[in-house]
């Protein structure tokens, strides 16, 4: 199961369940006619010309993307910090002797009540969606006491909604100087100060499309 939490993220508040073949389905790719370009697991990232507040200064992981569309977490906007024994009490779990603590990432502003984990190869599940071999996404209840217990990824991001586009809006965006692209960079995704993301990006920024 996937799971779903907090009406708003700003409180982190109240979980739902997520049916994981649902998610999986959503993003499985379709087989696409050649010379599609996909940007899976790519960087987009707003330029100063970004005229929708949402994505002022946003970075993107583009997740799936295919003639139907794309599906992309905004990296760069935490929240708020949430201990995992909290989260998971949120969740429904009950584990008192869990330490450590998770930042919370508004992902998109779709579906804000979803969940997802974006996360290092180094851990896979069956409902894990492998993106680029370089990072991967995890939409279940279990990661997230496997980061609990120390057997998760070595480096994750736990966020909620995502940012969507329909078949061939994201292009539109594309031509229209909204976005850059730029290589997926585990140190962009993971490491790097979150107030030094976009700029960072920017510096590492490819031609447009």
């Amino acid at each position: 199961m996937g799971f779903i939490g907090f009406a708003r993220l700003s409180v982190v508040a109240a979980a739902v369940l997520l049916s994981a073949s649902l998610l999986n389905a959503a993003l499985s790719p379709p087989e696409e006619a050649p010379k599609f370009q996909s940007l899976a697991g790519q960087l987009l990232v707003a330029t100063p010309q970004m005229g929708d507040p949402r994505f002022y200064q946003t970075v993107i992981l583009v997740v799936r993307h295919d003639r139907n569309g794309a599906l992309g977490i905004i990296i760069n906007r935490p929240v708020q910090e949430r201990s995992l024994a909290s989260l998971l009490q949120a969740l429904g779990e009950k584990d008192a002797g869990v330490a450590g603590s998770v930042r919370i990432f508004a992902g998109g502003p779709v579906q804000p009540e979803i969940g997802f984990v974006l996360h290092s190869p180094d851990y896979h599940r069956p409902e894990t969606v492998d993106i680029d071999g370089r990072v991967a996404m995890t939409s279940s209840l279990q990661v997230l006491r496997d980061i609990a217990n120390g057997r998760g990824p070595s480096k994750s991001i736990v966020a909620f909604g995502y940012a969507g586009w329909t078949a061939d809006q994201l292009e539109g965006e594309l031509r229209q100087r909204a976005w850059f692209t730029a290589e997926n960079d585990q140190k962009l995704i993971f490491d790097e100060d979150r107030d030094k993301v976009w700029e960072e990006a920017m510096k590492h920024r490819t031609q447009d499309l």
